[in-house]
């Protein structure tokens, strides 16, 4: 089923191109729009784990339709098809994002489904290298990134009345584990939740944002193997960013409590590995590019990730890890854009986490990648 639903909207967008338009329908106030790209990946690491091809594709539909005057309504989904496996491997297919929703003239839209957390609203400042960005949030954990469940509220201009003034509201259900619509590992489970995103444009290039969240925690992520407890999972971020002339400058900090996720569930082959979340961690990011005229953009960046008050799990034999970085290296690299839709990358990962028991244990690489790629997108 997946490869005849993949054939005919592969053979929509062959069609789509050789009208040289993402545009795909649009008549009698319904809209669908074709957009997504095409990826040939490789890193370069000591870390076997991440050495060798990461070639992956996108393809994705957003659509409107015009039910009156003030009303409209709107969906998008999109999926992405790893290239970097065998044909005999099945599972290399998801749904990135996936929701609908109404939108009320200049009262704002409500849309419910998988779609991005409010604190992505902060994240988005300085998510923008082309490959290693954004990696101090991850998806399914609570609101910081891609997640199920969420019925989100956005207005923009705040209610037409002040240009560049955004907020949104978001409620997230409770996405649980065994026995559970949707089961899921404990480290991508969340309870019941809340949150809220603000964001200005100043003006001269410059914009603020800011945002927080607060959700239960299960009882399944409370349980003694798993490090970290606490009845609640919270975060609270704020970003700024220059955008003018070429040049981008951005950062972010986010201050989270139990909610900075680390680790994997213990194999057979390595029964001593640590995970869980950290009871309190400090999360750093900054960006800064510059694109020329001719259309190759230098950059460099930072992220860390800093856990502390980590605590002791049954996983630990009772050894407590204290102050751990998660994440810590600088980016730099540069991207060329041929045209619109064509353009190629490279992007070097210098990691500055030094080996030691935590990393090994908890699954840290200490390893730098360089990452190079070239991208077809429409």
């Amino acid at each position: 089923m997946k490869r005849k639903v993949l054939g005919v909207l592969l053979t929509s967008l062959i069609a789509a191109q050789a009208a040289h338009a993402a545009e795909i329908y649009n008549k009698d106030g319904n809209k669908l729009d074709l957009d997504g790209f095409v990826e040939g990946m490789r890193y370069i690491s000591n870390d076997d784990s991440q050495n060798g091809d990461q070639s992956y594709m996108r393809l994705g539909i957003k659509g409107e339709t015009q039910i009156n005057d003030q009303l409209t309504g709107y969906g998008r989904w999109q999926m992405q098809a790893n290239a970097n496996t065998s044909e005999d491997q099945h599972d290399q297919m998801f749904t990135r994002f996936a929701f609908a929703g109404l939108k009320f003239s200049d009262y704002g839209s409500l849309d419910y489904g998988r779609s991005d957390g409010v604190m992505y609203d902060t994240l988005s400042y300085t998510d923008m290298q082309p490959e290693f960005d954004g990696m101090t949030y991850n998806s399914d954990q609570f609101m910081f990134h891609r997640g199920n469940s969420l019925l989100t509220y956005r207005n923009n201009d705040f209610f037409g009345l002040v240009d560049g003034l955004n907020f949104a509201l978001q409620y997230q259900g409770k996405n649980g584990g065994a026995g559970e619509p949707g089961e899921r590992s404990v480290l991508r489970q969340n309870g019941d939740g809340y949150g809220m995103s603000l964001s200005y444009d100043i003006g001269a290039g410059v914009s603020v944002a800011g945002s927080f969240f607060s959700s239960d925690r299960t009882n399944d992520q409370n349980n003694a193997a798993v490090m970290g407890n606490g009845d609640r999972a919270e975060a609270y971020a704020a970003a700024l960013k220059y955008e003018a002339n070429g040049a981008y400058l951005a950062v972010m900090y986010t201050q989270a409590y139990n909610a900075s996720r680390f680790g994997s569930l213990p194999s057979d082959t390595k029964r001593d590995s640590v995970y869980g979340y950290a009871n309190k961690s400090q999360i750093f990011e900054a960006y800064a590019g510059y694109t020329f005229d001719f259309g190759l953009t230098p950059f460099v960046a930072y992220n860390q990730t800093r856990a502390s008050k980590l605590g002791a799990s049954t996983q630990t034999s009772g050894v407590a890890y204290g102050k751990q970085d998660l994440i810590k290296y600088v980016d730099l690299g540069a991207s060329y854009a041929f045209n619109k839709n064509m353009n190629a990358f490279v992007d070097y990962q210098i990691n500055l986490i030094d080996d030691s028991d935590f990393s090994r244990a908890a699954g840290v690489s200490t390893s730098d990648v360089v990452a190079m790629g070239v991208v077809y997108q429409f």
